[in-house]
């Protein structure tokens, strides 16, 4: 009796810890919209512990605090297009850092990694460029060193990393590595890594098999 309860128990245990997992990543299917007062609270927050080139500070809040009272509760994938300045930019608030522009930014992405993790977000792809643009050449789109793209559960955790007091000491360490374009997109096409989708689905096939095959002997 204790054999054959053991399954469906394992299935409901394994099934809330699904429900969890999903609601963490989805959290607008039951948190909502970001509220005006949220998103003012979070604005505050971010300005006033976030420090970066004064000529820019005003007009990237503005642009954030715009996107985000336009809050549809779904997850954001961040594209991050990366161009590395020659040497370190100072700015005021900027921390003093003897290394690279390449080293300020390996730092700051392995700094700023865990906090990620912790508001529920992560990285699906992230590398150094491979060469100049394939199409044309101009300036502005062109020479670019690295490329990162964010999966954040919703624009509500963006705003939470951004306004965290645990991420504001590592943030300079970014904008005095290089220029960036930051571009929040929705989610049309997302597919895993193909390698790992193929090689799950022939583990699964093969513990099938092998429980079948365990069936039939009893």
């Amino acid at each position: 009796m204790k054999s054959s309860s053991f399954m469906p128990k394992l299935a409901l245990v394994l099934l809330l810890l699904f429900g969890g997992f999903w609601a963490w990543q989805t959290p607008g299917s039951w948190r909502g919209h970001l509220t005006l007062e949220e998103v003012d609270f979070h604005y505050q927050m971010i300005e006033k512990n976030l420090a970066m080139p004064a000529e820019k500070k005003a007009e990237v809040l503005a642009r954030l605090r715009a996107w985000a009272l336009a809050d549809d509760g779904r997850p954001v994938f961040m594209l991050n297009l990366m161009r590395y300045y020659p040497q370190l930019r100072r700015f005021e608030g900027a921390p003093a850092f003897d290394g690279t522009p390449l080293e300020s930014n390996q730092y700051y992405e392995t700094s700023v990694m865990p906090l990620a993790f912790a508001h529920g977000s992560y990285p699906l792809f992230a590398g150094m460029t491979q060469g100049q643009n394939l199409i044309g050449h101009a300036a502005e789109l062109d020479d670019w060193s690295r490329v990162i793209v964010m999966r954040y559960p919703s624009r509500r955790a963006v705003l939470e990393l951004f306004a965290d007091p645990a991420y504001a000491p590592f943030e300079p360490y970014k904008m005095m590595a290089l220029q960036v374009v930051l571009t929040p997109t929705y989610g049309g096409i997302v597919v895993p890594e193909l390698r790992w989708m193929v090689g799950g689905a022939l583990l699964i096939l093969f513990m099938a098999i092998g429980w079948l095959r365990a069936a039939i002997r009893r």
